[in-house]
């Protein structure tokens, strides 16, 4: 049980972390970001919504209560790097990097599940 704790707080602190910091990237304009979407083909107006998207998603997978929202979180944020990945796919870009965090989120979903039980 001691060891499900430590790898689910791994693995949600991990996912948290990426995306607080992703949004604050995306809040911030950064030229990365605004030239990403531009080579993709999605407009500006996104980048917003997806920063507040994984702002509220990492802190509601840390936040002890709120179980529905956390259930949400995960979904949200799954939708996020599914669509991530396919984006990149599609466009010829880099998608290893929203893989490995769509597989560290299905692990931390996981063990937040066997934990749960």
């Amino acid at each position: 049980m001691k060891t499900d704790k430590i790898i689910y707080w791994i693995a949600t602190g991990m996912v948290s972390l990426a995306m607080v910091l992703s949004a604050f990237m995306y809040f911030s304009g950064s030229p990365d970001i605004v030239n990403g979407f531009k080579q993709i083909g999605f407009p500006g107006y996104l980048i917003p919504f997806l920063g507040l998207a994984k702002l509220l998603g990492g802190i509601a997978l840390v936040i002890p209560k709120f179980e529905k929202v956390k259930e949400w979180a995960y979904a949200g944020l799954a939708f996020v790097f599914i669509g991530a990945v396919w984006s990149h796919i599609s466009t010829s870009t880099p998608f290893v990097a929203p893989l490995v965090f769509l597989a560290i989120l299905g692990v931390s979903y996981w063990f937040r599940l066997r934990l749960t039980k």
